[in-house]
């Protein structure tokens, strides 16, 4: 029992993060159905305890964002920073994805990716938005410098 219980906690800090919505502003106010708005989430990044990204990105309303189906706007921007102190859970490695989310009903997902930097000891953060058949070129990217006496435990 308690291998199966380390074994699903370690299994947990594979899995990408979950936002929790701090805010949103109205963009277009829509006579009927939600208005169309810009949401601001918080995600922690689940293998690097004290650092923390926050997320802007469009979210379409009216009749089709009130039943899920609308396809929400590919722009995204992302801030990430050091909210506490930086511990790494394991290794990490050059390049993993730590967020993904849905921007449509079927095809497309705003990704972000973190990326290592050992030479500048930085952890650096891309946010994008794909879609299966033609993605898009709009993102932001961010980075977390990680203090000079711990070297980044790349996989």
């Amino acid at each position: 029992m308690r291998s199966l219980t380390a074994s699903l906690l370690l299994a947990s800090f594979a899995l990408p993060a979950f936002a929790e919505q701090i805010g949103e502003v109205d963009t277009v106010f829509k006579f009927i159905g939600p208005n169309h708005k810009i949401v601001v989430d918080v995600f922690d990044d689940p293998k690097v305890a004290g650092v923390s990204c926050f997320m802007s990105r469009a979210r379409t309303g009216g009749i089709k964002g009130a039943i899920g189906v609308a396809e929400d706007k590919s722009e995204a921007s992302v801030a990430c920073r050091q909210v506490g102190e930086i511990r790494f859970n394991g290794k990490v490695p050059r390049q993993e994805e730590v967020f993904s989310e849905r921007a449509s009903i079927l095809f497309k997902r705003v990704r972000v990716v973190r990326m290592a930097d050992p030479k500048r000891n930085t952890l650096v953060y891309l946010v994008y938005s794909d879609r299966v058949i033609e993605g898009s070129p709009q993102n932001s990217v961010t980075a977390v410098p990680v203090p000079a006496n711990m070297p980044l435990p790349i996989e």
